[in-house]
């Protein structure tokens, strides 16, 4: 296995997460030893931020011990591969308005310690639990698919540290079904610029249509 980032590898094709939970997988994802390490196979297929790896993204900015708040954290596929790379003195708190979802969530942090559920409208951020909205997280991370997308991540970057990052899954036909989809982000990452300098786009083709991560650091 080659590094890639802290605690993101590759084999030269596919990329892997060390196993956090020896000898458990989370959706289906196959699992590699090499040298007495297991590793998690990272689906682009199904992960924003797996496809974001694999189209270029140059820069991962987790480690071990690293605290990431994640909006719209769904059942919790690239959530369990964050997991693994913040290890267990990280923090990952993953927040869905989905019931459904989180009753699923929840099972995948009853296996991983260091993630936190929290049902809740990412909006309403008042509405937080006080434990919560006092942590200076590292990262931002956003996959949700509405129109506001950046409006309901500007709202969340006030729980970020001092120059701490974003990553904001932009999804171009749940904002503007009738412009080309370079233009939603261009002007996204307008939006989010008085707080964030831009870092990178990263085009999410052909792992999701019409999708593109942006990567940014607080100012």
């Amino acid at each position: 296995m080659r590094k890639l980032f802290e605690g993101v590898f590759s084999d030269g094709k596919l990329i892997f997460t060390q196993n956090l939970v020896r000898g458990e997988k989370v959706y289906g994802e196959r699992l590699v030893s090499e040298d007495g390490v297991e590793y998690r196979q990272w689906n682009a297929n199904r992960s924003k931020l797996g496809a974001a790896l694999k189209k270029g993204l140059l820069q991962m900015p987790l480690e071990k011990g690293s605290k990431v708040i994640y909006l719209g954290a769904a059942e919790g596929t690239t959530i369990s591969h964050i997991s693994d790379i913040v290890g267990e003195k990280g923090l990952v708190v993953g927040i869905d308005l989905s019931a459904t979802s989180m009753r699923r969530f929840v099972m995948l942090c009853e296996k991983r310690q260091n993630i936190l559920p929290l049902l809740a409208d990412a909006l309403k951020v008042d509405d937080y639990p006080e434990e919560i909205r006092k942590i200076k997280f590292d990262l931002l991370f956003q996959d949700v698919s509405q129109k506001n997308q950046s409006e309901i991540f500007m709202k969340n970057a006030q729980f970020l540290r001092p120059h701490g990052f974003g990553m904001l899954s932009v999804k171009a036909r749940s904002i503007d079904v009738l412009k080309e989809p370079f233009e939603v982000f261009r002007e996204e990452s307008l939006k989010i610029s008085k707080e964030f300098e831009v870092l990178q786009t990263v085009g999410l083709e052909p792992f999701e249509k019409d999708h593109a991560l942006i990567f940014c650091r607080r100012k």
